[in-house]
């Protein structure tokens, strides 16, 4: 039987990958909210669907179908990280299930505080890790449980996706709404390598700007020198004779993980193992995030034995 959604945020830049996956998992997109109406995408998913500029008049109509007994499943969430918090308590309070972009919070007790809500209202918090269902991302996890016998692995990440001016004058550049550069662009990696190599040991930050980076963390089987840049003079020069303004590796013991292809249909997927009751959850995520805030709430340290390469031009050594 078909579910219905209503989707928060649906001028954002991912809220077309939701829509989409609501269609293609079958189900229907009932009311969409967002204060920038630029949402003509719809006519090509779900024409039919209610759209409100304003929260108030959302909030009036979700509870007036709720009252005619059209009930709201799920609310997909895709507005900004800092208001993520609000829109959750808002569908759960409503009786719906909740599916929220990464980050799903931006500090860790928000994560605790709810867990406490889903506890009160016996509605669930799922949320977007799409690296997790990436066909050779679960190859390589499947590996390391295999092989594994004692010895840490060596990790190098280099993400740089390069941003023009506007980024920087919109939330995104307030680290108070997105929870700066590691938040904003790194989550999803550190997520995936927390669920590859484990828990977090030790983490050290050897640059933290608002547009770059860079630091060492200790995992339980891996040791990881990372770097994030929004900086288009970071890329190196086989990504700009490309013509490309995004570059994405990550060294397994100094050998490139190919992981370049199979992400066209993740959220798809992601909707189809939430539906099927098996999606990630609050506590999957709050490891991420609990690195995430104490990342960018650290004191930049002198470098040590294991740091990125890149990070070097920019420490004055």
């Amino acid at each position: 039987m078909s579910k219905n959604f209503a989707l928060i945020g649906v001028a954002g830049y991912i809220a077309p990958k939701h829509v989409k996956a609501i269609k293609d998992t079958g189900n229907n997109l009932i009311a969409t909210l967002d204060p920038f109406d630029s949402v003509g995408f719809l006519d090509s998913f779900f024409p039919e669907a209610d759209y409100f500029s304003e929260f108030e008049r959302f909030d009036r109509h979700i509870d007036k179908l709720k009252r005619n007994g059209v009930n709201i499943d799920y609310v997909s969430i895709c507005s900004p990280n800092y208001l993520h918090d609000s829109h959750i308590r808002f569908a759960l309070r409503n009786g719906s299930d909740a599916i929220c972009e990464k980050p799903v919070v931006l500090n860790p007790w928000n994560v605790d505080a709810l867990i406490d809500k889903e506890k009160e209202t016996g509605k669930k918090v799922y949320t977007i890790l799409q690296l997790r269902l990436h066909p050779d991302i679960v190859k390589l996890k499947q590996h390391v449980e295999n092989t594994f016998n004692s010895k840490i692995y060596d990790i190098e990440l280099t993400y740089i996706t390069s941003r023009g001016k506007w980024y920087y004058f919109s939330w995104k550049g307030d680290v108070q709404k997105s929870g700066g550069i590691t938040t904003n662009i790194g989550i999803h990696f550190f997520d995936m390598l927390i669920w590859i190599f484990g828990n977090v040991v030790e983490t050290k930050t050897y640059l933290l700007r608002n547009d770059k980076a860079s630091g060492f963390i200790r995992l339980d089987k891996a040791r990881v020198k990372w770097f994030l840049s929004l900086d288009y003079n970071d890329l190196p020069e086989c990504a700009k004779n490309l013509g490309k303004r995004t570059y994405r590796s990550i060294k397994l013991n100094n050998e490139e993980i190919e992981f370049s292809d199979g992400f066209t249909d993740l959220h798809t997927e992601s909707y189809k193992h939430i539906l099927a009751g098996k999606g990630f959850g609050l506590n999957d995520a709050k490891h991420s995030i609990d690195l995430c805030y104490k990342i960018r709430n650290s004191e930049v340290e002198p470098l040590s034995e294991y740091y990125h390469p890149y990070c070097i031009k920019y420490l004055n050594i």
